[in-house]
């Protein structure tokens, strides 16, 4: 470990933020991304989570033993630096570090993440590894801007907060894509893979709430589409209809675009991410029936699908590459979608549900819909769906004790993500993906 003497009253900064500190002397604590050597010069990138800034060291500027220790330092080395924060529109991010101390918290060699091209398989080995590269920097503080828009503009319309349990007596839709847990001696229970219904008890308790957590799916899918956990996002309304559900989704999506295009133009432009595509989400959503869209389909040339079923990925990229916009989709058959959701008064095959496809393949974001509010009816729904009755008393009682017309959408994050960021595989939209085939590391 190589050191030199603190300056004294030096403020400790971030790259994110060297803006606020022009021309002034500051302390960094970070990690070597890259460097070059040029006989007594030294340029290291360094990078500290925020951001990546270069970083010029001059032989007569710093101590020999530092500047020797530096030329030794190879990626992922850690290290503290202390220099004058220099305006230059070359440099990425417009400053670089004109370095006058500092020292190496540790020298290390052979990391595995070199800049040469690896496998998925490799890098998803070291995921905790992986993480520190340019691109997926980029991916998760852009994840982290979504998750902060998505709570911001939900808390800002007077929406509580509500968790849901993770452990779940049964299922929204039935058990088969649902993880069975041993609960305590004979008991089962299963990983939820929807807060919706409690949700909708806690709406009609506190009106407009939203939970926002991790979900479980045992689907056995490897599309670039599917995660085995991933979070979702579900907002239930009270005295809502499934316009309300249709105009809340829309405005939330727009806000997040415009969000992440103001506070994450770096990382869009690290992802080399076509900002025109989101600069295009201005609202108005098209809008289209399930019926409409059918007879799309069906005139198509290149689509398989079969008239009465639920659309699947190739359907959904059909349909919206008609549109800049995210495309919203309406009364679905009864048939496909599930027991909760309120019949079309005008067509009783007809449920009063919604989906959201994202453009440029994005696949379905959403799914929503007015929830029944009948009692009579939603007891033949599930009696039609063979769910075990008993496990649905309680859900019942919100329609024997004041029920009212209501409704709410799930949103899957990462395939929000996924879109906003451009990337093709849904793996790298979470921290640490886990998959059908993958639960390590």
């Amino acid at each position: 470990m190589s050191s030199s003497s603190t300056p004294r009253a030096i403020p400790l900064a971030t790259i994110e933020h060297l803006d606020r500190f022009a021309g002034q002397n500051v302390e960094l604590r970070g990690w070597v991304h890259n460097r070059t050597s040029k006989g007594k010069l030294h340029f290291v990138t360094l990078r500290d989570g925020t951001g990546y800034v270069q970083c010029v060291l001059k032989k007569n500027d710093v101590s020999d033993e530092l500047f020797d220790t530096i030329g030794a330092a190879s990626q992922e080395s850690s290290l503290r630096l202390f220099g004058e924060v220099r305006a230059d529109d070359r440099a990425p991010g417009g400053y670089e570090i004109s370095v006058t101390g500092g020292e190496v918290l540790q020298s290390t060699s052979d990391f595995p993440i070199t800049p040469k091209e690896h496998g998925a398989d490799f890098l998803l080995s070291r995921r905790h590894l992986w993480l520190r590269s340019r691109r997926q920097w980029a991916i998760m503080r852009t994840r982290s801007a979504i998750m902060f828009s998505l709570r911001r503009f939900f808390d800002e319309r007077g929406f509580l907060c509500i968790d849901s349990p993770i452990f779940t007596p049964s299922a929204c839709e039935g058990t088969s894509t649902l993880f069975e847990v041993d609960y305590f001696g004979d008991e089962k229970a299963y990983l939820t893979q929807s807060g919706q219904l409690y949700a909708e008890a806690s709406a009609m308790a506190f009106g407009n709430v939203y939970t926002f957590g991790p979900t479980f799916r045992a689907e056995k899918s490897k599309t670039r589409r599917h995660l085995t956990e991933f979070w979702m996002l579900e907002p239930e309304m009270a005295f809502a209809t499934l316009e309300d559900v249709i105009s809340l989704a829309e405005d939330m999506i727009v806000r997040v675009v415009s969000d992440v295009l103001e506070t994450r133009r770096t990382e869009l432009d690290v992802l080399e991410r076509d900002i025109s595509k989101l600069e295009a989400c201005k609202g108005g959503f098209p809008r289209i029936t399930y019926d409409d869209a059918s007879k799309i389909l069906l005139e198509h040339p290149d689509s398989e699908f079969v008239e009465g079923d639920d659309f699947g990925a190739p359907d959904e990229e059909i349909l919206a590459a008609m549109h800049d916009q995210p495309l919203v989709i309406t009364h679905y058959p009864k048939a496909v979608k599930a027991f909760y959701m309120k019949e079309a008064p005008e067509n009783p095959t007809r449920v009063l549900a919604m989906d959201i496809i994202g453009p440029e393949g994005a696949g379905e974001l959403i799914g929503g819909s007015q929830r029944e509010e009948d009692l009579d009816t939603l007891l033949a729904a599930i009696a039609h769906h063979q769910l075990p009755m008993q496990e649905f008393e309680w859900y019942l009682d919100l329609r024997r004790f004041g029920s009212v017309p209501h409704g709410g959408f799930g949103l899957g994050l990462e395939r929000l993500v996924r879109w906003i960021c451009g990337i093709e595989h849904i793996r790298e939209a979470s921290p640490y993906p886990r998959m059908m085939t993958r639960i390590r590391p």
